[in-house]
């Protein structure tokens, strides 16, 4: 049986989406395969945020081995379903898509047109807030994709 893909996908692949990498990663028992990227180079090669790591420890989540990487077209090949964090990172994603097929794969993260705000200026609060909407929301994936 084919693995289920499944792409995360925030500004700079360094708080919000290796969160969510390692949240749905720690939930699922099928054979799914999940990464994560940004829509910015900003901080290619490097790891979570150190904020992003330690949240992830607490919850009993290792997410130190992953790197940032940039989001490529060839993404939309290789993934499903590719999630976004916000509206923003949404419409960067789509506009390197080149069929409806394409588009059709990227969401936003959380239902109703709901965004996960970048905690990456805040305070550990807003790293708590943040692993809060996305373990909710990777229930919900779980649920909707049947993982």
């Amino acid at each position: 049986m084919e693995s289920t893909k499944i792409l995360m996908v925030c500004l700079g692949n360094i708080c919000r989406s290796p969160l969510a990498q390692g949240i749905l990663n720690s939930k699922i028992t099928s054979n799914t395969f999940v990464d994560s990227a940004g829509t910015a180079a900003y901080h290619v090669g490097n790891p979570p945020d150190p904020r992003s790591t330690e949240i992830a420890k607490q919850k009993g989540i290792d997410i130190s081995q992953y790197r940032a990487r940039k989001f490529t077209k060839e993404d939309f090949t290789k993934f499903d379903q590719i999630f976004v964090m916000d509206q923003s990172n949404f419409e960067d994603v789509i506009r390197l898509a080149e069929t409806k097929a394409e588009q059709d794969k990227v969401s936003l993260i959380l239902p109703f047109e709901q965004e996960v705000p970048d905690p990456y200026y805040g305070g550990k609060e807003g790293f708590e807030y943040c692993y809060s909407l996305l373990d909710k929301a990777c229930d919900q994936i779980i649920e909707k994709m049947k993982l």
